[in-house]
């Protein structure tokens, strides 16, 4: 990789997290705030520039949503505000976030992005439109399905939708669950859609007991076809982030830092690189990933996964694949206040997109009114 640029963004406070899977608890006192500092590749950037997209990812460790968006030669880093921010799912109309107790729906609204300073700038800004109460159950991946946000809600072992006199509303659980239960049975996560429909999903063990995950967690991850409810893989550490992508089959096994390239029909599987960090989160374009990197706290409960004997290498940020080749070919890296990353969405098309909050960032007076009728 090539030279690298050294930022300071606006102080993050970060929360200290006992495990790289959030446990359900109460929220956690924030740490004082400190300054963010993050360093890129050229590469990362020109890349972006080249796809003339931005980049959104997601910290619950920093209660923050971030968005990489490139400004000359390097990056402008917009950090926003929300509670455990884990799951995203974007696209140039709309953006949606999974939080510790609510779905947050944001829209483009282009005519308020023209009015953002430096004005001129911005080809999007995404304004919160909706908030939908889920309470904690433990939203990890989510996805469009046309206008159905389907979710993964890990402490429920299931896949859920939304409607407004529930909570949630369970549409599918793994045929070895036997009850619908707040008990994270075997940690459901990861959600790949094919053709615009709910296709696969990861979970952290084949399990349906209390946690009963957790002891195995090091070789009992799975990966399983939703439709059929068959096991297309078993003895994965720590799968995160199934996609389907141009024809193939891919996952994050979290626990070895390696992206892995799976074979629907007979499971086979082929690592095709492994990366310096806890890897969880990515998104697709062409023959690029940009794929999310964590480290692992020292506290971490890591007894047998393979990448806790690197801990002391580890990197926090967003590494660039090329998927033919095999290699890292560029680095958004997170050097202080963010050591943990879930999520990570690309979006294309847009350059510079603004994306409003109601904590701390918020910019007053900005309202969209449909035009009076007469």
């Amino acid at each position: 990789m090539n030279a690298r640029t050294t930022h300071t963004a606006q102080p993050v406070a970060s929360n200290t997290m006992q495990d790289t899977s959030p446990d359900y608890a109460p929220a956690r006192t924030p740490h004082q705030p400190v300054a963010f500092h993050y360093v890129q590749t050229e590469s990362f950037a020109a890349l972006l520039a080249e796809l003339g997209a931005s980049l959104v990812v997601s910290t619950y460790q920093a209660n923050k949503l971030l968005v990489a968006r490139v400004q000359g030669p390097g990056l402008s880093m917009l950090v926003r505000t929300f509670d455990r921010p884990m799951g995203i799912a974007a696209d140039a109309r709309r953006l949606a976030v999974g939080t510790r107790n609510q779905i947050w729906t944001l829209r483009n609204a282009p005519d308020i992005a023209s009015q953002v300073e430096p004005k001129g700038m911005h080809d999007a800004c995404y304004l919160p439109r909706s908030a939908h109460v889920t309470g904690d159950i433990g939203i990890h991946e989510i996805a469009w399905a046309g206008d159905e946000l389907w979710i993964v809600s890990t402490r429920f072992s299931c896949l859920s939708t939304l409607a407004d006199d529930y909570s949630f509303v369970p549409r599918w659980q793994p045929p070895f669950i036997t009850a619908l239960a707040a008990e994270d049975r075997c940690h459901l996560n990861g959600l790949a859609m094919r053709e615009g429909r709910p296709a696969f999903v990861t979970a952290l063990g084949e399990t349906d007991t209390p946690g009963g995950w957790r002891p195995g967690k090091s070789q009992g991850g799975i990966l399983m076809d939703i439709a059929s409810g068959q096991l297309l893989a078993r003895g994965l550490s720590m799968p995160h982030s199934p996609r389907w992508h141009e024809g193939r089959l891919w996952v994050l096994e979290s626990g070895t830092g390696g992206v892995v390239k799976v074979d629907p029909a007979t499971g086979q599987r082929e690592t095709v690189v492994q990366l310096p960090g806890f890897t969880r989160g990515w998104a697709l374009v062409g023959p690029y990933a940009f794929v999310g990197l964590s480290k692992i706290r020292p506290t971490s409960a890591m007894d047998g996964v393979p990448i806790a004997t690197r801990r002391d290498e580890l990197k926090c940020g967003v590494a660039v694949v090329d998927l033919r080749r095999g290699i890292s070919i560029g680095l958004l890296e997170f050097q202080t206040a963010i050591e943990e990353i879930f999520d990570v969405q690309l979006l294309a098309g847009l350059r510079f997109p603004e994306v409003i909050g109601f904590q701390k960032e918020t910019i007053d007076h900005t309202f969209v009114v449909p035009p009076m009728d007469g």
